[in-house]
């Protein structure tokens, strides 16, 4: 059994046999309640180097003394920050304390755009966390055929997955892709923080139990909000 605390976008706190933070963009989130201040994790993972995943990943990764996980490219940029990481590339996986991380595939962009300058920001990928409870966190992505093998290699009890459309999967993508990986629970994320993005997830919902019959629960967190997983 763990606890997972949604932060607000795609930034989640895994708290079981370690603390685990997914994406932290915190600072400038519109609809984020927590500091970075305020956060207490043994590892940050980034799924990929665009500013709403970054987010405040050096400064809590600094103040905690915690360990970065992120593609190879990034990993080298938050070294440089003052940030200890573990650079990692797609599937390959790092045993750290007492919990196990696996980077996979994730269709998407994740080039970084700063101060009118282009750098690369690697490949973008999800995690595969075991942590006292298999999590799936699918990071941004379209839907691709090998989610259905993240399902059945992996078996993730829970799996956090996009729903904004426009940069990632819309419901109807998200709910096909929740069907394959057949988690026990699937949680909605990346979606509402800003308009572009606006969606409603009980649609996401009510697609799932279509496909599904209701064997894949969905829980629509709110922001701040923790549950056990």
């Amino acid at each position: 059994m763990a606890k997972l605390t949604w932060l607000g976008h795609s930034a989640f706190l895994l708290e079981g046999k370690d603390r685990i933070l997914f994406d932290p963009f915190l600072s400038g989130n519109p609809v984020a309640k927590a500091k970075p201040s305020e956060i207490k994790t043994d590892m940050v993972c980034v799924s990929h180097g665009h500013s709403d995943h970054v987010g405040d990943t050096v400064s809590i990764a600094k103040s905690n003394r915690a360990t970065v996980f992120s593609i190879f490219e990034l990993g080298i940029g938050f070294e440089a920050q003052g940030a200890k990481s573990e650079p990692m590339n797609i599937g390959g996986s790092v045993k750290a304390r007492d919990s196990r991380i696996t980077m996979v595939n994730a269709l998407h962009s994740s080039d970084i755009f700063e101060n009118n300058k282009l750098a690369t920001g690697g490949n973008p990928a999800g995690f595969i966390v075991e942590s006292g409870v298999t999590v799936y966190h699918a990071g941004d992505t379209g839907y691709f055929g090998d989610m259905r093998w993240i399902g059945e290699f992996y078996k993730p009890s829970v799996a956090l997955l996009p729903i904004g459309d426009r940069y990632t999967m819309g419901i109807k993508e998200a709910a096909y892709a929740a069907s394959v990986i057949n988690a026990t629970t699937v949680i909605p994320m990346h979606y509402s923080t800003f308009p572009l993005i606006e969606q409603n997830p009980t649609h996401f919902q009510e697609e799932i139990a279509k496909l599904t019959g209701g064997k894949v629960k969905v829980r629509i967190m709110k922001v701040g909000e923790t549950i056990e997983v």
